[in-house]
């Protein structure tokens, strides 16, 4: 199953072109969850999403400032995760279906390794049937901060213990813990992984 949207305005030049999610209704759209997992395969230069009502989104791939950061954030992870051995760590390309039947891929994300242990092979080879425990979501120029707090929420709401939305053109941070208010940082140097990552401290230099 391919797919190939495509901008019908031949008056719009490229150059002017803002592109941002597109999302498709459920009532018009009736793919299974293997439907699904075989749609990104057969799309990788495209990231989609499925919110808990099954419409579909579609994301363009993000530019390269961005993908920098994104992969700055990432190996810093998996540094930690390497030495200390915890758990697993993904990154954006790693999808997850949430408790309440989204399917959602954070830019980088985290499970312990008894999640990881408990899990069938089938199941590792396609959309972890869970929400991370830990999870960063990292505001690109083709989205909105409305959005990004939303999953946020989305994702305590299916079981994360602790998440960082990381707003670059502000610089600034807000975590987000389960019973708790968010928490708002103000170009903060470094954060914390707290009880939850002992020991993990990202610099936010390179972001920033």
């Amino acid at each position: 199953m391919t797919f190939n949207p495509t901008v019908d305005n031949p008056e719009i030049s490229e150059t002017s072109i803002e592109i941002t999610a597109i999302t498709l209704k459920c009532d018009s759209l009736h793919i299974s969850d293997e439907q699904f997992f075989q749609l990104c395969q057969d799309n990788r230069d495209l990231r989609f999403e499925r919110n808990a009502k099954g419409d579909l989104i579609i994301m363009p791939p993000t530019g390269g400032e961005t993908s920098n950061k994104n992969a700055g954030i990432t190996a810093q992870l998996w540094i930690w995760n390497e030495q200390y051995k915890l758990g697993k760590i993904f990154d954006s390309s790693g999808g997850f279906k949430l408790p309440n039947g989204a399917h959602r891929s954070p830019d980088a994300s985290w499970i312990p390794l008894e999640k990881w242990n408990n899990l069938t092979s089938q199941q590792r080879e396609k959309f972890l049937p869970l929400c991370p425990d830990f999870l960063i979501e990292l505001l690109s120029p083709s989205e909105t901060l409305k959005t990004l707090q939303d999953k946020m929420k989305e994702y305590l709401d299916n079981g994360m213990k602790l998440g960082w939305l990381i707003n670059p053109k502000n610089q600034q941070v807000e975590i987000y813990r389960p019973q708790q208010a968010i928490e708002i940082l103000d170009n903060p140097e470094i954060l914390s992984g707290e009880d939850i990552l002992p020991q993990f401290v990202l610099d936010l230099e390179s972001i920033w």
